[in-house]
């Protein structure tokens, strides 16, 4: 009955969304089409089922009379190389639209309207709307934007423009409605016809027909497949184009606008489906619980939101290590609990018949094993269990084990498989300990005997040295994917806690850093000051999960000297990695490497502070003091391989009068116009050269480029250093001044070739090369309001100003004016009335737009991450976590994760059984370079589209597969999956288990924002924490999800 209820449902919400349809299209018209073009070819077929065909959109069978598709003529003589480029791709785009749309009828005439027409029917009306769900409207959608197409490719020699049409296309919010719809409803639509395959042999025999008669042997999966892969492939066409667009023509402002629109759209399909997952998963589970119950209580409150759940392999070990049983289960982390499930799926049986109607709606049912509150469970890694608990107060047993040990014995000794390689591993150091003492003794001997001498012993030792290394390395294994959570449960007779120890298989190391990750950020998410942490003032109203928003990890003291009353002046992370830390520390410590802070008192000396990040909170690790106030700080990374080579390449000195490059440094300008450069290895202070700017003006900013150091000076001078033989920059040459402006040089931003410096209320381009000013814009109309911050994303540039609480936005190329946003719009939802605001700091994060304000309060608006233009296209979010003055300054610390630590075992053994003359063996489609190509040009598209594989009876695919020797019927071949290959970060299910390219990622990024001002303050007024609790220089540190 659960499927019919389903099917039901869908029912109601497309005749609900058919009238909405219906309403919106009366509004929104396309700009193409013309009033009487409109009404000669909106006549609507009567025929067929009323209630499906009143759906609100014009037939394309009669708008195709009047609108042949779009062709490309011959090709003109007297193109330049870029010309045919942009010519053959938009070839590619007319003829993938062309076949995309030929796709989209075939769907309709082939298979929607003979199932409907069908007497007796193979599928009923009602699954024919499920199944059919939202793709008349789709193609309603692109049979529009076919018609303004072809207008466009006939007139494509005169004009080349492209991109405009794009954003008038799918900028309308229908599009991203009947999208959305289509991609939520897409796999309970594959499990419709999965069912009526099994059931019903004609419908199975009607598919077949129908692929067998089609040209290209294409499934309905695979026709179906096309409106989920349709807008990455929009997105690599446009990249192309935008590509081949030289700057300064006329499409490529477009170009770029329509790129914004396209990931605007896919983020927002993004969010609609990781909703629509949630809800799903939560209701699978809610129904495989008790009604009564207390857990049925908790998730039907709605307060619960589904962080991650995976399909994990549950380990029970014997007291000598070895695995006594393992067993699936779906393991769900909510934002509050963890729940463990064993996963049903024996469908059930009536007097030997199988009821198919326990299969849907999708994914196996759920029987609930365990739950348990988060603050209570542990992850414990293999030989740190004596950090992690106390072993003398409690007693742990394994969780599935029949006889556990004596508490007496569990107190002191704990075999949980790895942990036996750990106790190994203590004998092994025991018997290296023996050994030497005995090597010293038999040194001792007067005599000379066979197999008694120091050549044996030595060989005694380095052999156990060796067993101890190939033991570290299993332990190192083990821990790669094997997460062991402690878990509490009832006290014993003597009042002692017993808690038990859960050990999970995860598919890969990439699951277990993603698991080690979530758990750590989901339970600091509990903490008071991110209950709320941000308030989130969107008009759609729907929730959004704690790991949408970053996470405010700590606060801490800027400085560790208490005695002077410091003021902030500037940060930098020094990223470095640490070999150090163990598999999970990497998961749930900040970004890696040392945060320099930089600050002192006006007039008086500076202070720089060293903070280590190689830790859940920032611990100082080195300070000194400075002559004066520390104003800007400049990271200079070490260059690159490339960047040294074509160093090389290009200087005519030969190899070896060249001196090394310098490892990275960091530069510091300070009030008394000195310039400070330091070598950052590690957390060395090494002061490797200093000087005085020009007239001795305080250094306001400083950025770098390849070739010089720029320092924005007090009275309007950009200073440009350029680096000595050694590499570093020669401070002791006078560096050649530009005047920029009367003013002081506020910021500075390094652009492509070009530097821009901001003086007053205007900014001016340089030439990074020649330092020769190529343009001066105004950036704002009022002359008093200076610029003071520049960020730069995609294709343009945001700017804060000295006065009004406004950011503005400017094209990178044209310096047009595009947008203008006022923060006071947002901080009035925290502190009412409160109008007079101004921007302090900016900061582009992970498609963030982070804005500080003199108030202490910090906004975060969405906007692009691709070369579009980062236009800000929602309300965005603000922070009821700030500071009680002006935030100062914000900034981003990331580090890489080393790419050996996503190798599994196998990965490693094939990596050294291979052998080069073996035949390479033909990749597959998951593992095909083209989708990591995709994915590197930031396709982001995340559709979670869950498989229906674990469903009985055939798998669907795209293509049937070569018949079977003397078979006749056809036969499927496995699961496409192409359908995931655009996404980023894909679940591809088999049972509920992700696919093994996920095992392939070669890097994860960890990512904290940090901010800095006066003291701390929660700007929730329900809150019972202090308002405002300190005034001293305070750094906040926000998380974000490891980005996998």
């Amino acid at each position: 009955m659960g499927g019919e209820e389903e099917v039901d449902r869908q029912c109601l919400r497309e005749n609900a969304a058919g009238r909405m349809w219906r309403k919106r299209c009366s509004i929104e018209k396309d700009y193409i089409i013309t009033s009487s073009s409109s009404s000669s070819s909106s006549s609507v077929s009567a025929s067929g089922d009323s209630e499906e065909e009143d759906m609100g959109f014009l037939e394309v069978t009669v708008s195709d009379m009047k609108h042949p598709p779009p062709e490309l003529g011959p090709m003109p003589d007297g193109l330049s190389p870029q010309q045919v480029v942009r010519r053959h791709i938009l070839g590619s785009i007319v003829q993938s639209e062309r076949s995309y749309v030929d796709s989209l009828k075939r769907i309709l005439q082939d298979y929607r309207h003979p199932l409907m027409e069908m007497e007796p029917k193979a599928l009923s009306v009602r699954k024919c709307q499920v199944v059919f769900f939202r793709l008349k409207e789709i193609l309603h959608c692109h049979s529009m934007f076919q018609i303004a197409l072809f207008s466009r490719v006939a007139e494509w020699d005169a004009t080349e423009k492209i991109g405009d049409l794009f954003v008038a296309s799918f900028s309308k919010s229908m599009v991203l409605d009947v999208y959305s719809d289509y991609v939520n409803n897409f796999t309970n639509a594959m499990s419709v016809i999965k069912k009526a395959c099994l059931t019903k042999p004609v419908f199975l025999e009607f598919l077949k027909k129908r692929q067998m008669t089609s040209p290209d042997r294409v499934t309905l999966y695979g026709l179906m497949v096309k409106p989920i892969q349709r807008f990455p492939q929009f997105i690599l066409l446009l990249q192309d184009m935008l590509k081949n667009t030289p700057k300064g023509h006329p499409d490529r402002l477009s170009l770029q606008l329509a790129l914004t629109e396209l990931e605007t759209l896919a983020e927002k399909l993004n969010e609609q489906k990781r909703v629509a997952d949630q809800m799903a998963e939560i209701q699978q589970l809610t129904r495989s619980v008790s009604d009564r119950s207390s857990l049925n209580k908790l998730l039907n409150s709605g307060q619960h939101q589904l962080l991650l759940c995976e399909t994990l392999t549950e380990t029970v070990y014997g007291d000598r290590g070895q695995l006594i049983k393992s067993k699936e289960r779906k393991v769900f982390l909510l934002n509050d609990m963890l729940v463990c499930a064993n996963i049903n799926f024996k469908p059930v049986s009536t007097r030997g018949q199988l009821e198919i109607s326990s299969l849907v709606p999708l994914g196996p049912k759920y029987v609930v094993k365990w739950n348990t509150a988060l603050p209570q469970v542990q992850v414990v890694e293999v030989g740190q269990e004596n950090s992690t608990y106390d072993k003398d107060n409690m007693v742990i047993q394994n969780a599935g084990a029949k006889k556990h040990a004596s508490a007496s014995q569990s107190s002191n000794k704990v075999y949980l498989g790895p942990p036996r390689l750990f106790q190994e591993l203590q004998d092994l150091q025991k018997d290296l300990a023996v050994v030497e003492q005995i090597t010293l003794l038999i040194s001792t001997l007067h005599g000379t005997y066979q197999n008694l001498n120091m050549t044996v012993a030595q060989d005694w030792c380095l052999a156990l040295q060796r067993m101890m290394r190939v033991k570290e390395d299993e332990i190192h294994s083990a821990n790669k994917c094997r997460l062991r959570l402690l878990l509490p449960g009832k006290t014993d007779k003597s009042g002692r806690p017993i808690s038990f120890m859960v050990v999970f298989i995860t598919p890969n190391p990439l699951s277990k850093i993603s698991w080690v990750n979530r758990l750590h950020l989901a339970k600091i998410g509990l903490r008071e000051e991110n209950q709320p942490g941000w308030l989130c003032p969107d008009e759609d109203k729907k929730s959004k999960a704690p790991f949408w928003c970053p996470i405010l990890a700590c606060h801490v003291p800027a400085f560790s000297s208490n005695a002077l009353d410091l003021q902030l002046g500037a940060v930098v992370h020094n990223p470095v990695q640490s070999s150090l830390l163990g598999f999970s520390a990497v998961s749930t410590s900040l970004p890696q490497g040392y945060l320099w802070i930089g600050g002192g008192q006006e007039g008086a000396g500076g202070q720089v502070e060293i903070f280590s990040l190689n830790r859940t909170v920032p611990r100082t690790v080195k300070s000194f003091p400075v002559a004066s106030q520390v104003l800007c700080m400049e990271y200079i990374p070490e260059k690159s391989k490339e960047e040294q080579e074509q160093g090389k390449a290009e200087d005519s000195r030969s190899a070896a009068d060249q001196p090394s490059a310098p490892h990275p440094t960091i530069c510091l300008g300070l009030q008394d116009g000195s310039i400070l450069v330091y070598g950052s290895v590690d957390t060395g202070t090494q002061c490797l050269l200093t000087c005085r700017s020009p007239g001795r003006q305080p250094v306001l900013c400083l950025k770098h480029s390849p070739e010089y150091l720029f320092a924005g000076l007090q009275n309007g001078t950009l200073a440009a250093y350029a680096r000595n033989n050694g590499g570093l920059w020669d401070l002791e040459a006078q560096p050649t001044c530009l005047e920029v402006g009367t003013g002081p040089v506020r910021t500075l931003l390094t652009l492509d070739d070009t530097v821009w410096a901001s003086c007053a209320n205007q900014v001016t381009v340089l030439d990074a090369a020649s330092l020769q000013a190529q343009q001066t814009f105004e950036a704002h109309p009022d002359e008093e309001a200076s610029v003071t911050h520049m960020i730069k994303a995609g294709s343009g540039v945001w700017m804060a100003f000295s006065s009004g609480s406004s950011i503005r936005l400017f094209h990178t190329e044209t310096l047009e004016h595009l947008q203008e946003i006022n923060i006071a719009t947002r901080t009035t939802f925290v502190l009412p009335g409160q109008k007079n605001v101004r921007v302090t700091s900016l900061l582009i994060c992970q498609g963030l737009l982070w804005v500080g304000t003199d108030q202490g309060i910090i906004v975060l608006l969405p906007v692009p991450r691709l070369e579009g233009i980062p236009k800000i296209t929602g309300k965005g979010m603000v922070s009821l976590n700030g500071h009680c003055g002006p935030v100062e300054f914000l900034a981003v610390a990331v580090s890489t994760l080393a790419p050996d630590v996503l190798k599994n075992d196998k990965e490693e053994e094939g990596g050294q059984e291979e052998k080069p003359d073996s035949p390479s063996p033909e990749p597959s489609a998951l593992d095909k370079p083209p989708a990591r190509e995709m994915r590197k040009k930031g396709i982001l598209l995340q559709y979670r589209l869950h498989s229906t594989s674990h469903l009985p009876g055939q798998l669907l695919s795209v293509k049937e597969a070569p018949p079977a020797p003397g078979g006749t019927a056809l036969e499927h071949s496995e699961e496409d999956g192409s359908i995931y290959e655009m996404a980023d970060d894909p679940d591809v299910w088999v049972r509920s288990r992700p696919c093994v390219r996920d095992a392939h990622r070669k890097e994860i990024s960890s990512v904290a924002i940090i901010s800095g001002g006066r003291g701390y303050r929660n700007f929730n007024s329900s809150s019972k924490l202090p308002a405002c609790s300190e005034t001293d220089s305070t750094l906040l540190i926000w998380q974000v999800p490891l980005m996998l």
